[in-house]
């Protein structure tokens, strides 16, 4: 399949519209992540549907010392793994096609979500997200966009934005594409020397340390909660041959456990990358509620997003996985 190069929104304004459009947008440098994607909005938007997808580099969300002018520009290839991936039209504007004039004088504000991790470390940052994506949605129209749950926290904003401003889109989060070793996809990959990548698997590392620390836990917990709590605790405990271990089980289960514990086992990981050379220089870890990305307490209950962001080198990455407390089901 070819995907069409468009370069102005009054080009794309002008095709004919059947079913369902689906957006994703990229700053380009496109990968199997981004594949992914657009393979999901092809079948969201069905056959009779369009599916389209944005390179645009947003200079609004680069701050100072960031790598905007060194960020990879590779249309050609975009547009090839965009049109194989089952892209109709690939919509690449000029920074004066979505900012004319000038950078806006009226942005969208992220609030205090936007401040915290990623906001931190990048002041602005999300200011320039939410504007950016803010321009694309009225510039495409779509019916659904189509986010990676990688950049967690940004997928989060987008939906508040999309709730709070009365967007009329759908906004669908993909999970994210990982290679064989664990890395998670991402375009600042190609940066890191084969010494710094290895250095960098620690991220990834330390997230499946910490979710299998929780599963763990939640194992125990189960383990714990289906022994009586009464004078036949005991008794039960011998009938079934297993006193000694489930009473460590219980004992490790009410007191060794949540959210700190899980976060010493992922940091953990990280303490030993930072001896690595080149080493791992961490920016924050942190167990977050998704709704506000606020760290979560022992009592939460529901899904909580564990996230790390590093730096190996000059190259900033970030990674997350989705954890779910209070239930002695499945931990992730």
């Amino acid at each position: 399949m070819t995907a069409t190069l468009l370069r102005t929104a009054a080009e794309l304004h002008t095709r004919a519209r059947k079913g369902r459009r689906a957006v994703v947008m990229t700053m380009g440098a496109l990968h199997e992540g981004h594949a992914t994607l657009i393979r999901t909005a092809r079948k969201a938007a069905g056959p009779d549907g369009e599916v389209v997808v944005t390179v645009f580099v947003n200079p609004l969300q680069f701050g100072a010392g960031e790598d905007l002018d060194r960020y990879p520009r590779t249309l050609d290839a975009d547009l090839d793994l965009a049109g194989r991936s089952g892209a109709d039209v690939v919509f690449a504007p000029a920074v004066d096609e979505v900012y004319p004039g000038g950078e806006p004088q009226v942005r969208i504000t992220a609030g205090p979500m936007g401040a915290r991790l990623e906001g931190a470390s990048r002041p602005g940052h999300f200011d320039g997200v939410l504007t950016v994506v803010a321009k694309l949605l009225h510039l495409t129209r779509p019916d659904l966009a189509l986010y990676g749950q990688k950049d967690a926290q940004q997928l989060a904003l987008i939906r508040r934005m999309v709730r709070d401003l009365n967007f009329g889109v759908e906004i669908v989060g993909v999970p994210t594409v990982r290679e064989e070793d664990g890395l998670a996809l991402s375009s600042r990959n190609r940066y890191l020397s084969p010494a710094e990548r290895r250095t960098a698997l620690a991220l990834s590392q330390a997230l499946f340390a910490g979710r299998d620390r929780h599963a763990a836990q939640q194992a125990l917990r189960a383990r714990a909660s289906a022994v009586p709590t009464t004078r036949a605790r005991a008794e039960a405990l011998s009938a079934i041959g297993e006193s000694r271990a489930a009473a460590d089980a219980h004992a490790v289960a009410t007191t060794a456990g949540g959210p700190a514990a899980l976060l010493a086992t992922a940091r953990l990981v990280l303490d030993e990358a930072a001896r690595l050379e080149p080493p791992l220089a961490l920016d924050y870890l942190a167990l977050v509620d998704p709704s506000d990305f606020t760290g979560i307490g022992d009592d939460f209950t529901g899904e909580a997003v564990l996230a790390v962001a590093a730096r190996v080198g000059a190259t900033r990455l970030i990674d997350n996985i989705t954890l779910t407390f209070g239930s002695f089901g499945d931990a992730a």
